[in-house]
């Protein structure tokens, strides 16, 4: 279920690094492309990947992410083509953890069961299913655990004590530590300094934490390294990158990544040994 988040992260520790993961849509702009960004990505330097099957209400989500889950669903990137990304990333990269952030929709829709029989089949190690509050998330977390799926779980400030136990309860492989509230976006300064926060979690044996929303640049990865975060997710910035390649290309041209590669290199830099000291 987590033995990909473990090596990982054992790895990681070994070598005093702190793990970097970017997000994207799959199938953001089409199917083919999509493939080439997510080689680009762990060729870059991505530690594990973190990756959003396209809906059409996400209520977590700013408007970069919102524009790549409607260019996805424009090209007809449902689960089941969703899933075959996936699928092909993993037979390239056998030891690369693949995460999904989802909504409730997308487990519900084939059935709970259904759902991640396929996840599991594609590769994929871990789901956080974004819009279901811990005290309903018992039925997801026992069919995920029934396929060998890791169930993630959101914490924040304001989180309840008694949520936060929950959250380290049940969930496996990565802890989503919010840096702020509100959507996703990378245009709203991140709040890094959660060590109250990462505190009660260890002490409440919650997996590793990972700090995602705004962060958006390598001052931000070596800042909640430095107070104490196992990793950092970044999805807006990432996304807002692709964005601006996939405008530059138009249509169905190819795709320029520099830019995006550049980007993953830098926050990848940022979790290095004295970037966070």
């Amino acid at each position: 279920m987590t033995e990909r988040y473990e090596r990982m992260f054992a790895h990681l520790r070994a070598r005093q690094e702190g793990a970097f993961v970017p997000f994207t849509v799959l199938g953001d702009p089409d199917l083919t492309r999509s493939l080439e960004v997510l080689r680009a990505l762990v060729t870059a330097g991505a530690d594990a990947l973190e990756l959003g099957i396209a809906f059409s209400d996400p209520v977590a989500d700013g408007p970069v992410i919102q524009r790549a889950d409607r260019r996805a669903l424009q090209a007809g990137a449902r689960t089941v083509a969703a899933l075959e990304l996936v699928r092909a990333v993993r037979r390239e990269h056998s030891d690369v953890p693949i995460g999904l952030l989802i909504y409730a929709s997308l487990v519900e829709a084939p059935g709970l069961d259904a759902f991640y029989a396929r996840a599991a089949d594609a590769g994929v190690d871990s789901v956080l299913v974004a819009d279901v509050p811990t005290l309903e998330a018992e039925p997801f977390v026992r069919a995920a655990t029934v396929h060998g799926v890791a169930p993630v779980f959101i914490a924040a400030d304001n989180t309840p004590h008694q949520h936060l136990a929950t959250v380290a309860r049940l969930g496996r492989a990565y802890t989503y530590v919010l840096t702020r509230t509100g959507v996703t976006g990378a245009d709203t300064e991140a709040k890094t300094d959660h060590r109250a926060l990462l505190a009660t979690l260890a002490d409440l044996g919650a997996p590793p934490p990972l700090l995602g929303f705004g962060i958006a640049t390598p001052a931000h990865a070596c800042a909640a390294l430095a107070h104490g975060a196992a990793g950092v997710i970044s999805g807006s910035a990432v996304v807002g990158r692709l964005e601006t390649a996939i405008g530059a290309a138009g249509g169905s041209g190819s795709l320029d990544l520099s830019r995006l590669s550049s980007f993953v290199r830098e926050m990848k830099a940022a979790t290095l040994p004295g970037a966070h000291a």
